[in-house]
């Protein structure tokens, strides 16, 4: 019976792959930084630890309780619309250490295990606004898009030790918390002269029909982490798979 190690799983894509991996009879450890018993269905095969993965101590600790994982799906993170000017330095530094330098301490924690006994899977959730720019989403969008690149750089260096490395690119997911994380990070970041401009978006998000929901990116995973043979970008959603096909 296999494991997966999930961060970022109190709400949204990371619970909804707790869920679905839990139906498939693997051994889920799923983390947050607040744990929450009630979240997901009381389980022999369950395990749900705390974890902040801007934390060393934090992510030392969930190694030494997860044990040995077979799979590590990287899915915690954070955002914010903002235009680049009013964008404090300290959120970009927040964005960036938990989005971006969270992944990478997580792979560096796991890998040494996965590399002793020659297999695993890491699975690093970025997202779709790496294939097409949109305004706003700057400094969220470099923390995914160093995702992406950090990944498929690493891959090459697994596949020699017999470790797979896997991107998920997910759409936007409006029945996710991430907009409501998000909110409180907002304030005074989009300034007046950007007010037309901010209208747009705010107006083009509503009117896209086209969404990810969380069932789209755990099945996305469950590819990753299951098919020997699957491409190291999968988008997940019918917003993601039409961006993926369209991108230069």
């Amino acid at each position: 019976m296999k494991t997966i190690l999930i961060t970022g799983c109190s709400s949204g894509f990371g619970l909804e792959i707790a869920r679905y991996f839990l139906d498939r009879d693997w051994n889920v450890v799923a983390t947050m930084r607040s744990p929450r018993q009630d979240l997901l269905p009381a389980s022999s095969r369950l395990r749900i630890l705390p974890l902040d993965v801007t934390d060393e101590a934090s992510i030392r600790a969930v190694v030494a309780q997860a044990g040995p994982v077979d799979v590590l799906v990287n899915n915690a993170g954070i955002g914010a619309l903002a235009a680049v000017e009013a964008q404090a330095p300290a959120q970009v530094r927040e964005i960036f250490e938990t989005n971006t330098l969270g992944s990478i301490a997580m792979c560096q924690a796991f890998i040494p295990q996965m590399r002793e006994r020659a297999q695993g899977v890491v699975i690093n959730v970025t997202s779709s606004v790496t294939l097409r720019s949109l305004p706003l989403l700057a400094v969220y969008t470099a923390s995914k898009a160093a995702v992406n690149a950090f990944t498929e750089s690493m891959a090459l260096e697994l596949a020699s030790v017999g470790v797979q490395a896997r991107l998920v690119l997910p759409g936007r997911a409006p029945s996710t918390r991430f907009a409501e994380n998000a909110r409180p990070r907002m304030e005074g970041t989009i300034p007046d002269a950007y007010g037309a401009l901010a209208a747009q978006v705010f107006a083009n998000f509503q009117a896209n029909t086209q969404v990810t929901h969380a069932s789209d990116v755990a099945e996305a995973v469950w590819q990753a982490a299951t098919d020997p043979g699957a491409p190291m970008r999968i988008p997940a959603g019918e917003d993601a798979r039409e961006w993926a096909a369209t991108a230069v």
